[in-house]
């Protein structure tokens, strides 16, 4: 749809060939990647809107809540917080961040804004301050369409599955009343227990009161605090989870006894604060524990490893958590995190479980760790996790995927997830997918890899949806 004056500029680099090299990647992206469905096995949306199946007011409420990526991108810019976070209305942020993209070239942005313009809303001008008050109408009026509701902005994207993650304070309503109402459409969630393993927390105490009593169980001991969340991993496998997420700086592994735990576990609950000796020594203890909670139950475990969180303290102060104060944090990965899954995996304890690292550096280090723990029990039964958040780009896809060849079986690989808090995310699949085929088809054309499209294509279709289905059993 072209809208707007002859002085507006056509969106002409969103085409069929979009990121395809060459002819070997574009009939590898149309006819093997392009038609296959969407898992997206990890995503932050709101299940109570899928449930109503909301209809947005506009586009700032779909596209711009939440969304920290674009938030950071506007405060580099100098865009006063009050038209991010603020309280300017809808259509000044809007424009806030309409006059922000044309700045935002050679970042993944500037490709997601455009793509998500286009897929959704069939827009084909380059959004900037002078396409921006049409943008914003037209698109608001698309909004208000039946088609273009939470469920229907899902179905245009093909989307088959959707995981959403819950605490395990989470009463699952949402998910209990979604449950069959949309056949086309399957929502499940992940259980993640972040904050009843972060002991050294402020609010550690205070989490586990309320956990205490979501579950039924009062938490005095450490047994207490075990009993509680097999309590809740139970509710939630009876309501169809699956999987869990972890979202950690890094592993810990360090030796423990029991009576060292449950002294550690006393003391904090008592209000003492605790060394770093037993801060790690009571993380490894509560892994070690959900990890064999989650092979008995035949779960998939997550491990999000390595971000610096919540760096601007003023900030966090005033807007919380996920509000983009985040970077990479350097931390040292492969010792503790080769001791902890060498410690399920002597046990016969070891699930399905998925590694991601936000430090690039790491690339090679996680390749090279799943391999030591796939005993050709499982197809791919650990996983090097898709680039996630800052890396879930072109070039941070790119060394993912060929650290992953160079050092295990590409052909194994899940595929992407959006990790993503908005329903206007779901083109990310096509851009993971028109990386991925850019990769092989470029190697077509170099002679690395055979021109034999039957093997080939295979492996695009398996690696974009097949091997997900499998993976998760959805």
């Amino acid at each position: 749809m072209s809208i707007g004056t002859a002085a507006q500029v056509k969106n002409t680099f969103i085409k069929d060939s979009f990121l395809l090299e060459n002819k070997y990647a574009e009939e590898l992206y149309h006819k093997y990647a392009a038609p296959q469905p969407i898992i997206d096995y990890h995503n932050h949306l709101p299940p109570a809107e899928i449930v109503a199946d909301r209809q947005f007011e506009n586009i700032s409420r779909v596209w711009l809540n939440g969304d920290h990526y674009k938030w950071r991108a506007m405060r580099t810019l100098g865009v006063n917080e009050r038209f991010i976070t603020g309280d300017a209305s809808d259509e000044e942020k809007f424009m806030a961040w309409a006059k922000t993209v044309p700045h935002t070239l050679r970042n993944p942005l500037y490709h997601w804004t455009h793509l998500e313009l286009k897929r959704y809303f069939d827009i084909d001008e380059l959004l900037n301050e002078q396409s921006g008050p049409e943008i914003y109408e037209e698109v608001n009026r698309q909004l208000q369409l039946k088609e273009n509701s939470c469920r229907g902005l899902l179905t245009q994207m093909n989307v088959e599955t959707v995981c959403t993650t819950e605490d395990p304070l989470d009463t699952l309503k949402h998910h209990q009343a979604y449950d069959g109402a949309d056949a086309g459409l399957k929502m499940s969630t992940a259980f993640r227990p972040d904050k009843a393993i972060l002991i050294e927390a402020e609010d550690f105490n205070t989490y586990l009161d309320k956990l205490a009593e979501v579950s039924g169980v009062s938490i005095v001991l450490y047994a207490d605090l075990k009993e509680a969340l097999r309590q809740r991993i139970d509710f939630f496998h009876k309501n169809g989870c699956r999987l869990c997420d972890h979202g950690l700086n890094q592993i810990s592994w360090t030796a423990f006894t029991d009576s060292e735990i449950q002294e550690i576990f006393k003391k904090r609950r008592g209000g003492a604060s605790l060394s770093s000796v037993e801060i790690e020594k009571f993380k490894t203890a509560i892994l070690l524990f959900l990890g064999e909670t989650y092979h008995e139950l035949g779960w998939v475990q997550q491990f999000h490893l390595g971000a610096l969180r919540n760096n601007n303290k003023r900030m966090l102060a005033q807007l919380g958590p996920d509000t983009g104060w985040d970077s990479i944090g350097d931390y040292s990965q492969a010792e503790a995190l080769s001791g902890f899954l060498n410690a399920l995996d002597s046990n016969d304890k070891l699930t399905k479980t998925i590694i991601y690292n936000l430090n690039p550096s790491d690339n090679e280090v996680m390749a090279t760790m799943i391999g030591n723990f796939n005993d050709g029990s499982v197809k791919g039964k650990v996983q090097l996790g898709s680039g996630w958040w800052f890396l879930d780009q072109k070039d941070g896809m790119e060394k993912q995927m060929n650290a992953l060849s160079n050092m295990g079986l590409i052909s194994c690989f899940v595929g992407m997830l959006t990790d993503s808090r908005s329903f206007l995310s779901f083109p990310r699949h096509e851009y993971f997918r028109r990386v991925l085929c850019n990769l092989f088809g470029k190697e077509i054309a170099s002679g690395e890899i055979p021109n034999d499209m039957d093997l080939v294509g295979q492996t695009i279709a398996n690696i974009s949806y097949h091997n997900a289905k499998e993976y998760f059993n959805f």
